[in-house]
């Protein structure tokens, strides 16, 4: 089985603010040059799962009037990580203290005070990421999500299910518009 991860297109939003799950559209000329590619890549048949946000929902619906022959459904634990209060705010707003705690405790801070900590996203991704695994014959599947959840799968595919520090956390991800796929045994 291979699982398709594609990050959406460019946001509309500015440089340097924190969006995490905050719902923004994403650039619909950006999103139907990925629609194309991805439209021209796909097997037939691949099974469709989209973050609920709408910057993936409207890739979602670009490349199934592309390619009919596809299914999409919606899954919220392909959202990316909340951000709590963080989100709609710059980064360099956000004061070093906040941020210090976040590293310093990396796994456990529960992100802008009501959002989420690592492990219960990488919880949350995990359980979406295992129920794929777990299914009869699921043939080739894409994901379009966020950078974030591509970056949790990543470590997940190798096995890691948690990780504590800061310096753990994986920094590659496709760029906006962009996908990877990785070959999983059922």
């Amino acid at each position: 089985m291979k699982l398709w991860l594609v990050r959406h297109a460019q946001p509309l939003i500015e440089s340097g603010i924190c969006y995490g799950q905050l719902d923004v559209a994403a650039d619909a000329g950006a999103t139907a040059e990925c629609a194309q590619k991805l439209a021209a890549q796909l097997p037939a048949g691949t099974r469709v799962i989209t973050s609920p946000l709408q910057r993936c929902e409207q890739l979602a619906h670009v490349l199934l009037g592309l390619r009919p022959d596809l299914t999409c459904t919606t899954d919220a634990r392909l959202a990316e990580m909340d951000f709590g209060e963080w989100e709609g705010r710059a980064w360099q707003a956000i004061s070093q203290a906040e941020l210090q705690a976040w590293t310093s405790d990396f796994a456990h801070y529960v992100v802008g005070r009501h959002g989420e900590s690592v492990r219960a996203f990488m919880a949350r991704v995990g359980s979406a990421f295992d129920a794929l695994q777990d299914q009869q014959d699921p043939g080739d599947t894409l994901w379009i999500t966020h950078a974030g959840v591509i970056r949790a799968v990543h470590l997940l595919a190798q096995g890691v299910r948690q990780i504590e520090r800061a310096d753990q956390w994986p920094l590659n991800a496709p760029k906006y518009g962009q996908w990877l796929s990785l070959n999983l045994n059922p």
